[in-house]
């Protein structure tokens, strides 16, 4: 099967995106220029953005090249089990919705930083606001212009350098309008990325059909279920190779919860998309948002089954090979690169929409937290409005800056995209969601017992992921909490090792607080929380309840 380059079709349909892009962009900045030049309006778009402008945001922001390429790949590798992060995901924001975003809105709390340092103290505060930092441009803003910079140049031809340069210029105009330009942009990223991914998917199945003799869509996944029968299974086995990854049940009753809830309810990259809206609008991006989620593994997953089925039988043997060995997160590129003209410029102005959206989204939320928890607190606490607006911007084009320096040198493509934002994210997630948790509904939790769950989190992370080559875990695999890797070593896998973290976190915190309760030196600071809160309208609950109908039928099929 011959690979094409871009045809001048493609690079019509592509300028068609980046012109409504750019356009309707600078229309909501002068729009909204005249009307605030506020911090909050510029960070928080606050009172601007509607529901669908919220839940449109929310996908945009959190589906980027990570996805397409990563999961893709992890599509290739391990099948439809992957898609556990996705509808996962979605029952996820139906909590957020519920129970967390009342929280904060209730509170007036604009960054995560703050939450901390209303709840516990301004250390805890100030040590997670660096924190954060450092993991928003070390591994999450690096990985994102890297993995979309490496699939854009497979798929165009041009240099991987320049790619990275050029996204990157795209993300700062975009985000330099702030959030109402980004929320408001986001829904035509979203319209490109949803349309143009279903159009691969449309061609990865019919490809399957047409490479067995037969013709159209269903058939070509009939097809893959039974060519590939192994790689539609949500619960993993332990024997599955890829069980380190996606350890059996832990999936929805471990470590997936962690990753899901911080990511959705602690992070402030999603949850500032709601934090400027009222309640009942914040909830129905979230809830709309959750429907997007389940069909996502539609856009990303099946490309990659089906790329694999193809694989299987003989197809794309040197187009996924990377150093003389397959890289499964060749996959989703290469089948881009088979799409007719036209077609392709689609698919190719889907995946930028992508990777710039969430570009967009994150460099919006390091300078949200750098303004506003670091400059305006340490820097410079007299800072008028137009200063933090101003500083905002300044710290946008720097954190891209320094994503582009360091991304070509921290191996990310080596590693496997998806996996690797999840494994290092995974380091600091029990501790963090452990703070937040107790800090919302136990009014005894103190900022020692914060500070434990931060830095002890972390290292019993650290010691956790080095205990194999340190002793011999295999134990542990009477229980499946350890697994023999190629290597011959026992190691547990990562979403286990943050349900054993986010556990330790827990008793800590807890025995900590009580100890100084005990002691008369505890001064908790509590939150603003009632009952009354936490109801929902008629419409939310009917919504929130047939997505579970949905998901329960999704993995009894899929089991």
């Amino acid at each position: 099967m011959k690979q094409n380059l871009l045809d001048t079709k493609d690079y019509i349909v592509f300028a068609v995106y980046f012109v409504i892009v750019a356009a309707y962009g600078l229309y909501i900045y002068n729009k909204k220029k005249s009307a605030s030049t506020g911090s909050k309006d510029y960070f928080l778009a606050e009172g601007s953005l509607t529901w669908w402008a919220i839940g449109a945001s929310l996908i945009a922001s959190n589906i980027s090249a990570e996805q397409f390429i990563g999961m893709s790949g992890s599509g290739f590798k391990m099948g439809l089990a992957i898609a556990t992060y996705e509808w996962m995901g979605s029952l996820t924001l139906v909590i957020v919705a519920v129970f967390f975003i009342p929280v904060y809105l209730k509170n007036k709390i604009a960054t995560m930083p703050q939450f901390l340092h209303q709840r516990y103290n301004g250390t805890v505060a100030m040590i997670m606001a660096v924190f954060w930092l450092l993991l928003y441009v070390v591994v999450n803003l690096t990985s994102i212009l890297y993995l979309g910079a490496l699939a854009v140049s497979s798929i165009s031809g041009f240099d991987l350098t320049f790619c990275m340069y050029a996204i990157a210029a795209f993300a700062i105009l975009i985000t330099l309008g702030g959030m109402k330009v980004i929320g408001y942009t986001d829904v035509i990223q979203v319209f490109f990325l949803i349309l143009g991914g279903l159009a691969t998917t449309y061609l990865a199945l019919n490809l399957v059909s047409t490479h067995y003799g037969t013709t159209g869509v269903l058939e070509g996944y009939s097809l893959m279920s039974s060519k590939a029968s192994e790689h539609f299974h949500m619960i993993l086995k332990p024997d599955n190779e890829n069980y380190i990854d996606l350890p059996g049940l832990s999936v929805l009753i471990g470590g997936m919860w962690i990753v899901n809830l911080n990511y959705w309810g602690c992070n402030q990259y999603i949850t500032q998309r709601a934090l400027g809206a009222d309640l009942k609008t914040a909830r129905g991006g979230l809830l709309f948002a959750a429907f997007l989620k389940l069909l996502m593994p539609i856009i990303v997953v099946l490309p990659g089954i089906a790329a694999y089925v193809l694989y299987k039988d003989g197809a794309f043997q040197a187009e996924m090979l990377q150093d003389g060995s397959v890289n499964p997160d060749r996959a989703y590129p290469v089948l881009l690169n088979l799409l007719p003209a036209g077609l392709k410029g689609l698919s190719f102005a889907a995946l930028t929409a992508a990777v710039v959206a969430s570009l967009a989204g994150k460099a919006n939320s390091i300078a949200t937290i750098f303004t506003l928890d670091i400059y305006k607190k340490v820097l410079k606490t007299n800072a008028s409005e137009k200063d933090l607006v101003f500083t905002g911007k300044i710290a946008v084009v720097v954190a891209m800056v320094l994503g582009v320096l360091i991304a070509p040198h921290l191996g990310i493509d080596k590693k496997g995209g998806f996996q690797y934002i999840q494994e290092y994210t995974g380091f600091v997630s029990p501790g963090i969601f452990a703070m937040f948790i107790l800090g919302f509904f136990w009014k005894r939790s103190t900022s020692n017992a914060a500070l434990f769950a931060t830095i002890g989190g972390f290292g019993l992370s650290l010691l956790l992921k080095f205990l194999p080559g340190m002793m011999d875990l295999s134990f542990l695999s009477g229980i499946g909490f350890s697994v023999k890797t190629a290597a011959g070593i026992y190691e547990i896998p990562f979403l286990d090792r943050m349900g054993i973290v986010f556990v330790f976190c827990i008793l800590g915190m807890v025995l900590i607080s009580l100890t100084e309760f005990r002691k008369g030196v505890a001064n908790p600071k509590g939150l603003e929380i009632d009952s009354s809160m936490f109801k929902t309208t008629t419409g939310f609950a009917v919504g929130a309840l047939i997505i579970v109908g949905l998901l329960v039928a999704l993995y009894g099929v899929y089991w």
